[in-house]
């Protein structure tokens, strides 16, 4: 990904996730903080998804439409913050490499797991890749809970072992 594409993927996540709205500034800021977690697809010649990722605190995913100001210096996690795809790249096995690269890159980082916030449904697609959802019996940490609330409350944080 590069700053020229910013703009088409902000249409697709205005698409992708219309109900989690994020200002430009904070795919900008995580293209600039690690541009290697920042990647996009093509569906023949335009952009048709992409992935944000990150290493990032275990427990602690950042609230939604928020900047991060740095990335912590030791991370215990790889944070997908988002991956998504047009219906043209549905079924075509994006979805299956774009979780494979993260997973890619989380090893390399020597990071132990990959976790997320998950939306609009999308818990079984993330099981049949691995993770696993961490209920609410299990977030002991209110702001943890504050802030998947500010999600939806059909949001799921959810982690993977590598």
């Amino acid at each position: 990904m590069s700053t020229a594409d910013l703009p088409p993927v902000l249409a697709i996540a205005e698409k992708a996730h219309p109900a989690f709205p994020e200002d430009a500034e904070v795919f900008a800021e995580r293209l600039r903080l690690y541009a290697a977690g920042c990647l996009v697809f093509h569906a023949g010649e335009t952009i048709g998804g992409y992935v944000v990722s990150h290493p990032w605190r275990a427990m602690d995913p950042p609230a939604l439409n928020s900047r991060l100001g740095m990335l912590p210096g030791d991370p215990e996690t790889y944070y997908i913050h988002d991956i998504a795809l047009l219906p043209e790249l549905r079924g075509s096995g994006t979805a299956a490499l774009a979780v494979a690269l993260v997973r890619a890159r989380a090893s390399k980082e020597k990071l132990a797991t990959v976790s997320l916030v998950a939306v609009n449904d999308s818990v079984d697609f993330w099981m049949r890749h691995g993770f696993r959802k961490i209920t609410f019996d299990e977030i002991i940490d209110a702001p943890l809970a504050r802030k998947l609330r500010g999600y939806s409350n059909a949001a799921a944080f959810m982690i993977r072992q590598l």
